[in-house]
């Protein structure tokens, strides 16, 4: 009881802390791009450095349902404590751009049951849940591609990304540039599917930085390999 109490009292605190940090300039920046909170992320970090890893107060926080309690939380867990059942629950309840990136890059990634979980996301009916399993499958496609049927990945992006919903649209669209990018022998289908589909081909890029657009994304990418 003492313990729990404790733990409630730490949340009520973390909270007023993160109130404190809204900034209305923030949260007009990131509602622009679906993120609902205000707070600048060097500072969250800043607390999450202060805070350092807590299993338990983590947890609290995220069942807050608040977006930046939820990304401080992500910060100060240990990515390895949680279950399959615990991860696929908070990937549905992540709806935000952020804190869904987050999860996966930050939690999901490290976790023991990334792989089962990669299998189960990538088939979901949630399309949102669905660009997890292939945000986890762009990184096997990166780091680790033994036993991947890339061809049979090509197959499932050239028929679905054209008509996915944005998010899906989008972790597909890494999934395919990184397949041209990391190998060579798949790269001419990926560039020609991406030509065929023009998946972002108008996407704003901002100077100096790369077009989302398949084609231009691997040609370039490989150019710096090159030059390297």
């Amino acid at each position: 009881m003492a313990e729990t109490t404790l733990t409630e009292t730490m949340v009520a605190g973390v909270m007023a802390e993160l109130a404190e940090l809204e900034d209305p300039r923030a949260r007009e920046v990131n509602e622009k791009h679906g993120d609902d909170h205000g707070v600048n992320l060097s500072k969250l970090r800043a607390l999450a450095k202060r805070l350092k890893t807590q299993q338990e107060l983590a947890c609290q926080l995220w069942e807050t349902g608040d977006t930046a309690a939820r990304l401080l939380a992500i910060l100060i867990c240990r990515p390895k404590a949680f279950e399959l059942d615990e991860l696929d629950v908070m990937s549905r309840e992540a709806r935000t751009p952020k804190v869904h990136g987050w999860l996966v890059n930050y939690v999901v990634k490290k976790n023991p049951h990334s792989e089962e979980l990669r299998l189960a996301w990538s088939a979901d009916p949630d399309p949102v849940v669905a660009s997890a399993g292939w945000a986890l499958t762009t990184e096997r496609v990166t780091k680790k591609p033994e036993g991947l049927d890339l061809a049979g990945l090509l197959d499932v992006i050239e028929v679905e990304m054209k008509d996915a919903p944005d998010r899906l649209q989008w972790a597909m669209n890494e999934c395919l540039g990184q397949i041209g990018i990391e190998h060579a022998g798949h790269r001419a289908r990926a560039i020609d599917i991406g030509e065929r589909l023009e998946v972002l081909k108008d996407y704003p890029t901002s100077p100096g930085c790369t077009s989302p657009f398949v084609p231009i994304w691997i040609t370039e990418m490989v150019r710096r390999q090159h030059d390297k």
